[in-house]
């Protein structure tokens, strides 16, 4: 699938203080985006307009190449993972990307979220309650809760959280894959966190 998120002059004001004005850029399939800026910057709600959890003050965002322009198409695209969403806690982690799915109207591939599970190192607690789980495994919980539907675009906030080393490892992997065949969206101050952006958004100015 052949996609694009392009912005055109976006900007963002709350209680009458500019977070950033009129940022413009464009990123398609196979393309990594870096959001920078120190803290307070608006990276975080700049990822959110991009999620369509928040609305732009001023400026739109486009997704092109999807066949679903609607809302439930665009949602469909998207997997994201940052500090401020949190899974479901009484809930087992296979029981939270089960739930994931059937929010979609998708069949809970039983293998398929194994193997999830597997790859963020979580399969041997698979069926403990995440509130029994550490920050760090929680996080990668979230990254499995963001893959489980196979979404193209994967948007990323502060991406190594809570990680420790055998964690960045994983979400490295993550990232590395997906770059190479959907569109990877960072948003961090860690300019480590990604390498050789093909777009950078500096809200620093």
């Amino acid at each position: 699938m052949d996609l694009r998120i392009s912005a055109t002059g976006v900007s963002k004001v709350f209680n009458r203080r500019t977070i950033f004005r009129e940022i413009t850029f464009a990123v398609g399939t196979t393309q990594t985006m870096l959001i920078s800026g120190r803290n307070g910057s608006g990276k975080s709600t700049l990822v959110k307009i991009i999620a369509r959890l928040l609305t732009p003050t001023g400026g739109y965002v486009d997704f092109e190449g999807t066949t679903r322009p609607d809302e439930a198409g665009r949602l469909a695209l998207l997997g994201m993972v940052s500090p401020y969403l949190q899974m479901y806690e009484e809930f087992s982690a296979q029981e939270n990307l089960q739930f994931a799915l059937a929010i979609r109207g998708l069949h809970p591939e039983v293998q398929w979220i194994h193997e999830l599970l597997k790859r963020v190192a979580l399969f041997p607690r698979k069926d403990d309650p995440v509130r029994t789980y550490s920050s760090g495994m929680k996080q990668r919980v979230k990254y499995a809760f963001a893959l489980v539907h196979r979404p193209p675009i994967l948007i990323l906030d502060e991406p190594m959280a809570n990680l420790d080393a055998e964690g960045v490892a994983i979400v490295r992997g993550i990232m590395e894959e997906h770059r190479r065949k959907g569109i990877l969206v960072v948003a961090t101050n860690d300019l480590t966190d990604i390498e050789r952006p093909d777009v950078a958004v500096n809200l620093n100015g």
